[in-house]
């Protein structure tokens, strides 16, 4: 077995240190290259966390919706907690719930991409949902109105949408509904199917 001299000994070292730096220079970038996020990558349909807040109730489930041009559009919009706002009886809201149906409704939002952060921003212009919630034989005309407090946000490190809305006001039969605790829909993370 031969012996390692010590001048050879530090060449064999300062070898290896100079491949090492030689290769680690190459790399110039801390982490993988994540491609900058495009307008087209919002669009999709896709399913999401869903959690309901009103005053002290909590409800959490899964939705899907898809994205449009300047759209989400839901399928199937719930609307559990707006009728048993109108409906104090649970039998008799339950029993509107399946008389409604499927709700369907559309969130129009503007979106720009914010390039030093990698991700798009969308600003919401909810529009009103009309609802004809049947009580006792008679159709109650029901207005709900969505405000957005905050903007929304598709992410383009993890290709993820999160953004919430708010069931600020209903009116029910031309009178708004006194006292009334808002709804809140967030969907903190949604990805594409």
């Amino acid at each position: 077995m031969k012996r390692l001299t010590v001048p050879r000994f530090f060449i064999t070292v300062l070898m290896v240190l100079a491949g090492f730096f030689a290769l680690s220079s190459c790399n110039d970038n801390d982490g993988p290259d994540i491609p900058p996020v495009k307008m087209e990558d919002l669009k999709g349909n896709y399913k999401g966390k869903l959690i309901i807040v009103q005053g002290n109730s909590k409800r959490e489930g899964v939705k899907e919706f898809k994205v449009k041009k300047d759209t989400i559009s839901f399928a199937e919009f719930p609307i559990t907690e707006i009728v048993k706002t109108v409906v104090k009886d649970p039998a008799k809201a339950e029993a509107a719930m399946k008389t409604i149906g499927k709700v369907k409704y559309d969130l129009k939002y503007a979106a720009v991409i914010n390039t030093a952060n990698n991700v798009i921003e969308l600003t919401f212009a909810p529009k009103t949902m009309e609802l004809q919630i049947p009580v006792d034989g008679v159709n109650k005309k029901t207005i709900v109105e969505f405000v957005a407090k905050q903007k929304g946000y598709y992410v383009g490190l993890d290709q993820t949408l999160r953004y919430a809305i708010t069931a600020e006001k209903i009116t029910v039969d031309g009178t708004l509904v006194t006292p009334y605790e808002v709804i809140d829909y967030n969907f903190p993370f949604c990805i594409k199917n």
